[in-house]
């Protein structure tokens, strides 16, 4: 089906949905429909310009289209009476001041049309956003594209050895729930918010450091609990133990003004222009948003829990596209694609990715990629070319429960899908952001050779894939935490005698094999033990389109 015809069609499906759900009272079933085709920032850089299509018998009506205006927090009109303005059948365009950066800005504000049917105004069109924010961004400045996909989750006092391991992409966490608090006043439309200069100014050196090395630096927002500051949570959000994120607060006014802000500050500090800031060219909004555990919301269906991250991924991608229009705006899965559901607060990925690309196209097509993270199953064991085997959770299928490096094209493949490609035909931004191979096992004891091979691996799986744009590996140093766990996934080994604190200690063959993996005149070299372990004579018995095929034919 054309990428089109699904926009109408999920459009179709929404309205259907609205009167289904009996949201009128007139007993005449109403036909009246309104598809708003497009939302944007006109060529002016000042107006939404908004197109729309009404048509169907208005019999039940007062025979007028309404359009509406909604804040970024509201689901739908509701009881609403106060319409943007009386509009006519048939195609119709109607432009608005944007307004941005002042309190009436509609930069986040969605539209619908509505009848009166004689009693309320009843909602005959879905949603829709401005679907071009990028249009008033001040820097269009290039995406910083890298010559290798090779990434690292890197610990800042080791960056010289990060740099001489050729890293070029590097990612960092930032806390959302803590970005409030004092030193740094930030007006935004008309207010002043205050932000925890102590903390900013940390993220400042980190993301300095990675882009000062000519890295691609990937932030990952994350939201924990901050009683002191309930409005960054959906309302009455109690604190639970096992959770270790929350859902970004779209639901109120101030949550969602606050959201706002805070998106917005981010933006504009690490765009580049600042070098003691630092630049950012990838954001990833939550993390593993599929499991709740790490972005917790309350038991809920999966369309609702989408439709409710998507509206807090729309104030991210709006706020961080009309700073910088070449930046990058992601949600991160893990590996379990059909697995481990249970439809309150655990779903597959494949249902948010369905879901979500779903909910876009009827709500405002815009440039959303996937952060994936494909660890091997179990993560315990290094080698993922015999988990078929070893969980029966690998299959040749867009249906299998998990996709991790075993079958890493079922991913691409699925993305390759007209359905899910971008506006102008081309595959969606694919990164791998988390993953990493255990160099011990509390059964099998070490298992460095292993890990080298898996990564050597994995990493010529990615480097062959035209549809994968950085491979982000954990991690430069084990984490005592993680190590306590059984899993030690880093280049070097640390020190197991100074708590949580992540101390390194020395390397691992690991190292050498990082290092020279997209160099030409070593790469094969520094891999060709792996062969043995793997059971091949040559890579490209495993990796299709090998881009050292010929050198390797030669050897």
């Amino acid at each position: 089906m054309k990428r089109n015809n699904l926009i109408k069609l999920a459009s179709a499906l929404a309205i259907v949905t609205m009167l289904g759900l009996g949201l009128h009272s007139n007993a005449y079933a109403l036909s009246a429909t309104s598809n708003i085709e497009s939302v944007v920032i006109g060529e002016n850089k000042s107006t939404v310009d908004i197109t729309m299509n009404n048509s169907g018998d208005m019999a039940g009506t007062d025979g007028n289209f309404y359009l509406f205006e909604l804040q970024p927090y509201e689901e739908g009109i509701g009881n609403r009476t106060d319409y943007l303005e009386k509009v006519s059948a048939g195609n119709v365009k109607k432009s608005y001041q944007l307004n941005k950066g002042s309190e009436s800005s509609r930069l986040y504000n969605s539209y619908a049309v509505a009848v009166y049917d004689g009693s309320k105004y009843v909602q005959v069109s879905s949603l829709k956003y401005i679907t071009n924010p990028e249009a008033v961004a001040a820097n269009t400045d290039a995406y910083k594209a890298q010559a290798s996909k090779k990434g690292l989750q890197i610990e800042l006092k080791m960056l010289d050895d990060a740099f001489n391991l050729g890293v070029k992409h590097a990612s960092t966490n930032i806390a959302f729930n803590q970005i409030l608090g004092s030193g740094i006043d930030y007006n935004y439309n008309g207010k002043t918010y205050h932000f925890n200069k102590t903390l900013i100014e940390s993220y400042d050196k980190t993301i300095s450091a990675f882009s000062g090395k000519d890295m691609t630096v990937t932030a990952i927002i994350l939201n924990g609990y901050n009683e002191a500051h309930p409005e960054l949570m959906y309302p009455n959000m109690p604190r639970r133990d096992s959770i270790f994120y929350y859902m970004f607060n779209a639901s109120s006014k101030e949550g969602t003004e606050t959201t706002e802000a805070i998106a917005s500050f981010l933006a504009e500090r690490y765009n580049g222009k600042n070098t003691a800031h630092g630049k950012v060219s990838n954001w990833i909004i939550g993390n593993e948003i599929n499991n709740q555990q790490w972005n917790y919301i309350g038991d809920m269906d999966v369309r609702s829990y989408t439709r409710k991250y998507e509206k807090a991924f729309r104030i991210f991608y709006n706020a961080i596209k009309s700073t910088s229009s070449t930046d990058r705006v992601f949600y991160s899965l893990d590996y379990n694609w059909n697995n481990e559901i249970n439809n309150k607060n655990k779903y597959g990925g494949k249902q948010i990715v369905d879901n979500f690309n779903s909910l876009v196209l009827e709500h405002g097509d815009i440039d959303w990629g996937l952060a994936y993270h494909p660890y091997p199953a179990p993560m315990t064991d290094p080698e993922f070319w015999d988990d078929a085997q070893k969980t029966g959770w690998i299959k040749d299928s867009f249906d299998s429960p998990v996709i991790n490096f075993a079958n890493l094209n079922k991913l691409t493949d699925y993305f390759a899908q007209d359905a899910l490609k971008k506006h102008d035909g081309s595959v969606r931004h694919i990164m791998l952001t988390e993953e990493g191979f255990t160099a011990t096992n509390p059964t099998r004891g070490n298992l460095e050779n292993e890990q080298a091979a898996a990564f050597a691996y994995s990493y010529y799986l990615v480097d062959s894939n035209p549809y994968i744009e950085a491979y982000i590996l954990s991690r430069q140093v084990d984490a005592p935490l993680e190590v306590r766990q059984g899993l030690s996934f880093g280049l070097w080994t640390c020190s197991m005698n100074v708590g949580d604190e992540i101390q390194a200690i020395s390397k691992r063959k690991l190292w050498t094999v990082y290092r020279y993996i997209d160099k030409s005149k070593y790469t094969l070299d520094n891999t060709d033990f792996a062969k043995s372990i793997l059971g091949i004579s040559k890579w490209q018995e495993l990796v299709p389109n090998f881009r050292w095929a010929a050198q390797e034919n030669r050897r």
